[in-house]
């Protein structure tokens, strides 16, 4: 059974950073694609960052300049590096291969103003 745990979220002011980890617990992680996700209260999940398995990157317009993903395919761990936080990241940050994995619990992420 594939599972991923996502950490690293917490509560951080306007203009802060966090580092958020997601560890999986399945040897295929090098051969997906990875992504980060976040859902807002009353809102939909949306995909936010993006990694493929050879490395290549693509970001929501909304976290451009701001987030960074990585990934250490020895550690099976994902990461974002998110800069410059708003009050309008606040939300639980999830990961994912393109939603072909269970879910995990996520991460809070809350942004002070």
């Amino acid at each position: 059974q594939v599972q991923l745990v996502e950490s690293g979220g917490g509560l951080v002011q306007a203009g802060g950073s966090l580092r958020l980890s997601c560890a999986a617990s399945v040897s295929i992680f090098s051969i997906n694609a990875m992504g980060w996700y976040r859902q807002a209260p009353g809102k939909q999940r949306e995909l936010v960052a993006r990694i493929s398995s050879g490395g290549s990157t693509n970001y929501a317009d909304s976290v451009k300049g701001r987030f960074t993903i990585s990934r250490d395919n020895a550690k099976r761990t994902v990461y974002l590096q998110m800069n410059s936080l708003k009050p309008e990241d606040t939300a639980v940050y999830y990961c994912n291969a393109d939603g072909r994995m269970p879910w995990g619990q996520g991460t809070q992420v809350t942004v002070s103003s």
